[in-house]
């Protein structure tokens, strides 16, 4: 490169967001070399599923120190810090997509500046395309939480612009490449405790039906069971406590509710979404416990929350939806909204009850108790309610939200 020794004098040490994997190991020597900075690299557990000791080997390999790789067990905090809070709000991206990835990002922004503090780094780094949303989501991360950060974004600086290319320069530099990542992938996944994304390749026609190879977190629905399954799922104050009357932590019980997803081929969405950066893209989601998840959330505030408030979060439901999947979640309007969606779950305690069927989950009970219930059958029924509601009243209130509509028509 022709600025490298200006880059040289302007980078020390970087953090790199790292999965072992050919983007991010081509990064890590190319950062390397076009730099020549010390390279720290960070992988997150967030239950994608894969081993991640092979990361910790493939830095080592490559030169970085033991002290600076981080493997980091994020689990715990992701589904209590992130996803929860986001079903709180029922959060769905145009109506569809429960934000798998998006919610993911801020987490490991966060967690990259963190190390970058610890050792003293001037920059970070992520294997983001210059096509695609992350790159926004990790950036907008970065700066909010470091404003002064240096930020490297391989893919919008270097000539390595085809996966080609890649595997020469790996190739030319000693770096392992896995042997499905030889030649041009059918498409391309990210995964976490949450949700399985693929896109690209194979995905890109969105006449074409998903091959059902490219799904890798549920069964066909077609092939699953042919008895319906039920669970129940306890919550407090919004969040999901317990599965079927066990009592489970935030990242054990959303792996419980995959497990039921996964046997069920619940969550599956085939998916054309307007991306932040202008595009459209396709791409195929699978989201088998946060589908439950969602679907028994609703559920319960059913029953204990106000129609007012009930209301009111659904019109907001869009927008904070819109900032998480734009990279705003470390913004004042999102936690604004959250401050306001998080006082109404104040009395959001209580059970449902599912059952799992052929690719879908169905609501068939919901309870709280009576310092949360603001269900009355006694007002409800049609039987006899012994002067629980006085259905005379109804008709003055009738008339009083006509009024304008019978002015309205006077008026010819």
């Amino acid at each position: 490169m022709t600025d490298k020794r200006q880059r040289a004098e302007q980078i020390n040490r970087v953090v790199l967001a790292f999965s072992g994997g050919l983007d991010t190991s081509v990064i890590l020597k190319w950062l390397q070399q076009t730099y020549g900075c010390e390279v720290v690299t960070f992988t997150a557990d967030l239950g994608q599923g894969e081993e991640l000791e092979p990361a910790r080997q493939k830095a080592a390999l490559m030169g970085v120190k033991p002290e600076h790789i981080f493997i980091d067990d994020l689990r715990d905090e992701f589904v209590r810090d992130y996803v929860f809070p986001m079903m709180r709000a029922n959060a769905v991206y145009e109506g569809q997509y429960l934000l798998g990835t998006s919610i993911a990002r801020p987490l490991i922004a966060k967690r990259q500046i963190e190390i970058a503090r610890a050792v003293g780094a001037d920059a970070v780094s992520h294997g983001a395309t210059g096509k695609g949303n992350d790159q926004v989501r990790f950036e907008l991360g970065y700066y909010a939480l470091q404003p002064d950060i240096k930020v490297i974004a391989p893919w919008r600086e270097w000539d390595l612009t085809s996966r080609t290319r890649l595997i020469e320069f790996a190739e030319a530099h000693q770096i392992p490449i896995p042997r499905d990542k030889r030649g041009e992938a059918p498409f391309s996944t990210d995964a976490n405790l949450l949700h399985t994304s693929s896109e690209g390749k194979v995905l890109e026609d969105p006449w074409d039906e998903v091959p059902d190879y490219v799904f890798s977190r549920t069964v066909n629905p077609e092939d699953a069971p042919d008895t319906p399954e039920y669970l129940t799922i306890d919550f407090e104050r919004g969040d999901a406590v317990a599965v079927d009357g066990e009592g489970l932590g935030p990242a054990d019980l959303l792996a419980r509710l995959n497990d039921f997803g996964r046997r069920h081929g619940i969550g599956r969405l085939d998916l054309v979404e307007n991306r932040f950066v202008g595009m459209k893209s396709r791409g195929m989601y699978e989201t088998p416990g946060g589908t439950i998840l969602h679907l028994a959330h609703r559920a319960i505030e059913q029953v204990t929350l106000d129609r007012g408030a009930a209301h009111l979060k659904d019109q907001l439901m869009p927008r904070y939806a819109e900032l998480i999947y734009n990279g705003f979640w470390f913004s004042p309007e999102r936690e604004m909204l959250q401050a306001a969606i998080d006082h109404s779950q104040q009395h959001v305690t209580g059970t449902v009850r599912l059952k799992l069927y052929k690719g879908a989950a169905h609501v068939v009970g919901r309870r709280a108790d009576p310092r949360h219930n603001l269900y009355s059958a006694k007002i409800v029924t049609f039987e006899d309610d012994a002067g629980a509601y006085d259905q005379r009243d109804a008709e003055g209130f009738i008339k009083l939200n006509a009024l304008r509509l019978r002015l309205l028509g006077q008026r010819g």
